[in-house]
């Protein structure tokens, strides 16, 4: 699975799952900011709706992303977001993260993104309905589908995440570039977050 986040005019957000196995995109287009939280909202409603009915034996979930932003490799509410979602579902979470100025090699840009732009080219996005419209009727000859949904979620900026917080998140570190490629297994951080 790629996921990466873009901004769309009229100041929405869409972050974007590329499910590269079955050539498909799920899109959260959403009303307010950019942020890790609602990055990891967009994933957890793509299993939600979608993964699990299509993988229900999955343990793993792999996720390439790109360097930066709300998914981005320093970004802490990235990863304590990412731990509650692993302990929601129980399942483990490895992120490999692209390098910096290397996006263009993310599977998302080429076999998504690029079909979408090419589906609303020239086409005023000028409301919710006209968006979710346009991101539900890309297709390829290869088969590509997109589905589409609203968000009206509202995501606070500027949340921190304390050193007592990280340091509880169960993070293993690869051991090539453990800062860029990093597993999430379930675990109990309830006593941090709530205690």
């Amino acid at each position: 699975m790629c996921m990466t986040s873009k901004a769309l005019r009229m100041g929405k957000q869409y972050p974007t799952v590329y499910d590269v196995i079955r050539n498909s995109g799920f899109v959260n287009v959403g009303i307010d900011h950019d942020t890790a939280s609602f990055a990891v909202e967009s994933i957890r409603r793509w299993w939600n709706t979608i993964g699990k009915k299509l993988y229900p034996k999955r343990q793993e979930l792999l996720i390439t992303s790109d360097g930066g932003g709300s998914n981005g490799v320093k970004n802490r509410l990235w990863k304590k977001e990412l731990q509650t979602l692993a302990n929601e579902t129980g399942l483990t979470i490895t992120v490999d993260h692209l390098p910096p100025a290397t996006s263009k090699w993310n599977k998302i840009e080429h076999r998504l993104f690029s079909f979408i732009s090419i589906n609303w080219r020239a086409k005023p996005l000028t409301s919710l309905e006209t968006i979710i419209e346009l991101l539900n009727n890309t297709t390829t000859k290869e088969g590509l589908t997109v589905k589409a949904i609203v968000d009206k979620n509202t995501y606070p900026t500027k949340v921190k995440v304390s050193d007592e917080e990280f340091k509880a998140l169960n993070i293993i570190h690869d051991s090539f570039h453990g800062e860029w490629n990093y597993t999430i297994k379930p675990g109990d951080i309830d006593h941090i977050t709530n205690g």
